[in-house]
């Protein structure tokens, strides 16, 4: 059994089809990145599958059970989710925002305990955020924003997480960071991702949208070639294989060389 599958997607805003026909499956451990032109889909596709958007036709399944029936409690218990931080417009400390993803493991009222900030301590450390504890989340740059609301997901300690662009606004050393860090967890990781190098080496898989619908669907290998990137972005690459992972990377080629 799949740990998500989705049958079927449509969803469409005041009669404009942002997704069509879209189905996929991901199994538990897998890396998926999803990857595909700004407008594709991708965050629309993502919304749908964290429940802000509620689809048109079709289904979605989490675990095996259709992501409409189960309580919002349990659906934490088995998915985080790492949202843009600039959807964040309420201002607490670092910590208080980190132990928010520990809500689905207490009981109603129940105060925060000692293991859970522990737990938000030890993911603050591994984001880089250790010793912020105390600074004002909205005080913080986009970035720094980012690696906190990481940390908030993975304190959550749910089966899956689901990001939309997570390094989004990084400085090249936290991308990497954020990616090494979801790498090493034992979870299953669902996440859009801008830099198709960085899709590249980092996931075990790649779906690729365009316009709405699922285009290609497979490795790194598989997917990322010059004809795909054409179709995509319009540009002309170069891919190589990197020789230390055996991974594509695409060298984009400007208009004025090509």
């Amino acid at each position: 059994m799949a740990q998500l599958e989705i049958k079927d997607l449509c969803y469409s805003i005041d009669g404009t089809d942002i997704l069509k026909n879209v189905s996929l499956s991901i199994e538990k451990g897998e890396f998926v990145g999803l990857v595909g032109p700004n407008g594709c889909g991708k965050s629309t596709l993502l919304k749908n599958v964290y429940r802000v958007y509620h689809p048109n036709s079709g289904d979605i399944f989490l675990e095996g059970d259709n992501i409409k029936e189960i309580k919002n409690k349990e659906f934490a218990q088995k998915m985080a989710v790492m949202v843009q931080e600039n959807s964040i417009e309420f201002d607490l400390t670092v910590m208080d925002m980190v132990i928010l993803g520990r809500y689905a493991r207490k009981k109603l009222l129940q105060d925060s305990s000692k293991d859970d900030r522990k737990i938000a301590k030890h993911f603050l450390d591994e984001v880089g955020m250790g010793g912020c504890e105390g600074r004002s989340f909205l005080s913080l740059s986009g970035g720094e924003k980012q690696r906190v609301l990481l940390a908030r997901a993975l304190t959550q300690e749910a089966k899956m997480i689901v990001l939309d662009e997570p390094t989004n606004h990084l400085d090249i050393k936290y991308q990497y960071q954020i990616m090494n860090i979801l790498k090493k967890q034992d979870i299953t990781v669902f996440t859009s991702v801008h830099d198709l190098n960085i899709a590249a080496q980092y996931c075990d898989r790649i779906i690729v949208m365009k316009k709405g619908v699922k285009l290609a669907d497979g490795t790194p290998n598989e997917i990322f070639t010059r004809e795909l990137i054409r179709t995509l972005y319009d540009m002309d690459s170069e891919i190589t294989i990197d020789p230390r992972t055996g991974r594509p990377q695409i060298h984009y080629i400007p208009e004025y060389i090509a």
